[in-house]
């Protein structure tokens, strides 16, 4: 029996035993973005996983949890499974009717446990982010209490070369992971040495303040004030205004993680219609009706 057809495991448990040798390597963005939205329905929306092409790409180009946003098609989607079976990281898995489902092997193609696949799917969804973004929205997918827990996931992930700190320690670090091609990666690691001068990296992904529906990084907005210059708003905020408690912080970003949340299950609801509509229609084919 190939990796393919092997039967469906829970996503909490993994088809093997976490390999010794891991298998990974570097992956261009829609590899990279296939295998986060993988990882990210199987532990959120088990009912929906194995996932069909259809609901892969819908996943893919979902508005909240990504960063850049894509608007990818699902012949670039098949190619890129394809590719992503040649290198072990996913498989096709056989028994679902005349739609193909896919799943994802990350368990044992990165070498990781479930709380570390939280963590890297993040950062295979969102890019580099600090850690206090990074512990909020990985642990809606599995429980990561404080900063100290995220920092020991983050100590293994590192010692794997499976992720790489951009900025110094301390308050704010940026972290992101490493499956990035050479050239790409030194992109990164450069803008963020150029921050260290001042100012917000080239291309950084926003903070959390921002709408979870922003524009990709491509696209300017002309709304924006001048660098260096305070937006209208800003001028007039007392001082102080944003110094908010921890408590409160951690507060807004629970609801902000839940909204993403409530956003994505629609999205996976619209795709699963989808899906049973394919399936009733090929049903119907296949009976003469």
């Amino acid at each position: 029996m190939t990796p393919d057809e092997q039967t469906q495991e829970t996503e909490e448990t993994p088809a093997v035993p976490v390999r010794a040798q891991p298998r990974w390597q570097p992956l261009g963005p829609i590899g990279r973005r296939i295998l986060g939205a993988l990882a990210e329905k199987a532990k959120t929306t088990p009912d929906g996983y194995p996932m069909s092409v259809n609901a892969i790409v819908n996943a893919c180009n979902q508005k909240s949890n990504r960063f850049p946003l894509m608007q990818l098609a699902a012949d670039a989607v098949e190619e890129a499974l394809e590719g992503l079976r040649g290198l072990g990281a996913v498989g096709l898995i056989e028994g679902y009717g005349r739609v193909a489902k896919y799943r994802h092997y990350l368990y044992e193609w990165l070498g990781v446990d479930k709380v570390e696949l939280a963590v890297m799917t993040e950062l295979l969804l969102r890019g580099a982010q600090t850690e206090g973004e990074l512990r909020g929205r990985a642990s809606r997918m599995e429980p990561l209490a404080d900063l100290p827990a995220l920092r020991a996931v983050l100590q293994s992930l590192e010692s794997k070369g499976l992720v790489v700190a951009l900025t110094p320690a301390g308050r704010g670090r940026v972290v992101s992971h490493a499956l990035y091609p050479p050239r790409e990666m030194e992109g990164l690691c450069a803008q963020y040495r150029q921050s260290s001068l001042g100012g917000e990296p080239a291309g950084a992904a926003p903070r959390p303040e921002a709408p979870a529906t922003r524009q990709p990084a491509s696209i300017k907005d002309e709304g924006s004030p001048a660098p260096g210059k305070p937006s209208p708003a800003a001028s007039t905020m007392p001082a102080g205004q944003w110094d908010l408690p921890t408590a409160i912080r951690r507060d807004i970003e629970a609801l902000r993680a839940a909204l993403a949340q409530l956003q994505s299950d629609v999205h996976d609801l619209a795709a699963r219609q989808q899906e049973i509509d394919q399936e009733v229609r090929g049903l119907k084919d296949s009976l003469g009706g």
